[in-house]
């Protein structure tokens, strides 16, 4: 067996990490750098989660595994794994954390506010093994938004997105079901958006009370009143998509404050489904993607 990249122990822990040299699956990798185990143990090992990839433990056999990953073995009992029902954890290191924020959940605490968030889940999770260890909100989801979100450990990786942020994001797309059917196959919205004492978003032509916001759109499905929109944003302003959709006549499904009707699902109908930037240690190319919600998708038949 090869010697480990690191190694650490906490409590009964006995964990030992190596760097994957090939794009693979999880069992795979596991047979590769532990081959001095029967595949029998290692299937064992598998199912009581005492396996990880990037810090993120899994028992699913095929999950893949690339070049550069780091993959890590506990010896020693089964790796504590992240639990939340409106947060997933989808991706970690030592710098940054990628999570799936549910719909409903503050991406921050306010001064009413403080638990339940997306920024307290996560830094009670990374308190478990360092009391003193903290986390740093890079950028931010409306409440009613589910989808990806980092979230920095560092002081140092917080800095370096949020100064070089346009630099650093490659790419970030949305879904939403909005209201009608959309003729255009795609298209780009622009305008500048303002703010009210209500703290209400609007589209105004005068720029100079007004932030550019520009949002590229294409048309994915239709059905039943409805369609499946994506969207790409070449800025990022507050309820930039939300506003957007309502000035061309297609509001987000339940978004009542910019004038859609009471939601069939229960929800706003929108997700951050892509995220794609540059990791702001290692300058790695990170590229993360989720599945269109099932509730988007049964709302067109």
């Amino acid at each position: 067996m090869r010697q480990p990249k690191e190694q650490s122990a906490d409590r009964k822990d006995n964990i030992q990490s190596w760097q994957a040299t090939e794009d693979s699956t999880l069992i795979a990798t596991a047979e590769h750098f532990l081959s001095d185990h029967k595949p029998s143990k290692i299937k064992s090992m598998l199912s009581h989660m005492q396996f990880a990839v990037n810090d993120v433990p899994s028992s699913q056999f095929d999950l893949p595994v690339k070049a550069g990953d780091k993959f890590s073995v506990n010896f020693g009992q089964a790796f504590r794994v992240f639990h939340n029902t409106r947060v997933k954890l989808v991706y970690e290191d030592e710098d940054i954390l990628v999570i799936n924020k549910g719909y409903g959940v503050l991406s921050m605490s306010t001064d009413k506010i403080k638990d339940g968030t997306a920024y307290s889940i996560m830094r009670e999770y990374v308190r478990y093994h360092d009391p003193h260890a903290k986390v740093f909100i890079i950028h931010r989801l409306d409440r009613d938004t589910s989808g990806l979100m980092m979230i920095a450990k560092t002081v140092r990786a917080q800095e370096e997105m949020q100064h070089n942020w346009k630099n650093m994001v490659l790419n970030r797309k949305y879904v939403a079901v909005v209201e009608g059917i959309v003729e255009q196959d795609e298209g780009v919205i622009r305008s500048y958006l303002a703010e009210t004492s209500q703290f209400e978003v609007y589209s105004t032509d005068d720029e100079a009370n007004g932030k550019l916001a520009i949002t590229r759109y294409k048309k994915l499905k239709s059905g039943h009143g409805y369609t499946l929109m994506e969207f790409e944003l070449d800025t990022g302003r507050k309820n930039q998509i939300r506003v957007h959709t309502h000035d061309i006549g297609h509001p987000i499904v339940g978004d009542r404050k910019y004038g859609a009707h009471p939601s069939p699902i229960h929800r706003l109908a929108l997700h951050a489904q892509t995220l794609r930037f540059v990791h702001p240690i290692t300058r790695k190319e990170m590229d993360f993607s989720t599945p269109i919600p099932a509730k988007f998708l049964h709302l067109l038949g």
